[in-house]
């Protein structure tokens, strides 16, 4: 399946994109998707009950709002230097265990929601990203089990204020968590729709030129081992967010390097996830 959310923001209703394009309203199904829905089976009970329902689901237009796919997260966490040659563009070495960080959930918005370029900011940078879903509660996952704890992926733009991120105390949340700085969506593509999430093609375009070419081939940490690793130092909730790194032709990488400005329009995509498209505008109190 390919949950999604639509509507005005902070109104979002509950639905689905079906195999032929057509968005639903599921609002019938009496929960929208949360934590609490994934915890409790809500995707088996989601796909039973639409088999009944599904042909009374009002049609939602594919000109209406996405929300991000799932309601506020407890988390997410990301996953830095997760492509070697992202590592040698940002001139650090490639880690010898998974770099981590969080930002703030407060970040999160719809997948072609504006890119708000922050106060004060010079170097907001863009970030194509495959995001894993935690399907339900992980803690002190071995490896070979990892991914029984997988409800999906997503696309994530994990936008970055690089001079926030670098030269402002050395907390890279700080440069992660601004408003708009995590465009998610268009939907959440169930596991069992992805053959491989480890050869999957994610692209990033600024004013139509390409700039990100990649496949999730290239991760340093696979997301059994990400999984697994993080599951040692916290636990992982359902809707809990992991996105698993970039790949190289970040703004920081450029020679020179190049940031958004006001009007830039960024799209990006990961073959069976979907394509998301936003413009940077100014921050206006």
């Amino acid at each position: 399946m390919k949950l999604l959310r639509f509507g005005n923001a902070g109104q979002e209703k509950p639905g689905i994109e079906k195999a032929d394009g057509t968005r639903i309203d599921c609002s019938a199904f009496g929960q929208d998707w949360t934590e609490e829905f994934l915890e409790n089976d809500g995707l088996n009970k989601l796909a039973a009950w639409l088999e009944n329902n599904e042909a009374d689901c009002p049609v939602v237009s594919n000109e209406t709002r996405l929300g991000p796919p799932i309601k506020r997260p407890s988390k997410i966490i990301c996953i830095g230097l997760n492509y070697s040659l992202h590592a040698k563009e940002s001139g650090m070495e490639v880690p010898k265990q998974p770099v981590i960080f969080m930002k703030a959930t407060s970040s999160l918005c719809g997948p072609n929601d504006n890119i708000i370029i922050p106060r004060d900011s010079e170097k907001t940078d863009w970030e194509v990203e495959l995001a894993v879903m935690i399907g339900k509660k992980a803690s002190y996952v071995a490896k070979e089990d990892a991914m029984d704890y997988v409800a999906g992926y997503c696309l994530l733009n994990d936008v970055s204020e690089r001079d926030f991120q670098l030269s402002h105390g050395g907390q890279w949340v700080k440069g992660k968590s601004n408003d708009n700085f995590s465009p998610l969506g268009p939907y959440l593509v169930t596991k069992d729709e992805i053959e491989d999430p480890h050869n999957l093609n994610l692209w990033l375009k600024v004013n139509g030129k390409m700039l990100q070419n990649s496949n999730t081939s290239d991760l340093v940490f696979d997301i059994p081992t990400l999984i697994s690793h993080l599951s040692n130092y916290m636990t992982l909730l359902p809707g809990d967010i992991i996105s698993t790194g970039t790949p190289a032709g970040v703004g920081l990488g450029l020679t020179p390097p190049t940031y958004l400005k006001e009007g830039d329009v960024v799209e990006l995509g990961i073959d069976g996830l979907g394509t998301s498209r936003q413009t940077a505008v100014n921050y206006k109190r």
